[in-house]
């Protein structure tokens, strides 16, 4: 289950109109922390990121599944976007524990700021210079500035 504090900051991205990609970012952050602070592993960035989409789509962030990627993981956002929708069901806790113990003995180094960094620049590279660009303009003006 996602914390109190992060779902209220989804939330409020919400509000402010921000897209929910951006609400989702608040639960990758959150797991990147958990992997951190030894509450579990993961063996790549990319499972951590992958763990805080389910996660942001339980909450109820409408974030559509992927376009392109597995059939799988097509389905599971699909599922877990249901599930986000839908009536609260108390999660299995014999599941729970299963998924917690299978996590907890994964590496820590997969939010490492080495390996977050070597995801950046991956992902970035699979995107067209002009993509990269409009993307860097629009953060420059949507930037919230600090006080």
């Amino acid at each position: 289950m996602p914390e109190e504090e992060t779902i209220d900051r989804a939330r409020e991205d919400e509000r402010e109109g921000l897209s929910p990609s951006t609400q989702a970012g608040e639960f990758v952050r959150e797991e990147m922390e958990h992997i951190r602070e030894g509450k579990h592993g993961a063996r790549s960035p990319q499972q951590a990121i992958a763990i805080g989409l389910s996660k942001a789509r339980r909450a109820g962030v409408k974030l559509p599944p992927p376009k392109r990627g597995k059939a799988q993981t097509k389905r599971q956002a699909k599922r877990d976007l249901a599930k986000g929708r839908g009536e609260r069901r108390k999660p299995s806790r014999t599941r729970s524990r299963a998924t917690r113990g299978a996590l907890k003995r994964e590496r820590r180094s997969a939010a490492s700021r080495k390996a977050l960094s070597r995801q950046a620049r991956s992902a970035a590279k699979r995107r067209s210079r002009q993509s990269r660009s409009v993307a860097a303009k629009k953060a420059a003006r949507t930037r919230r500035r600090r006080r």
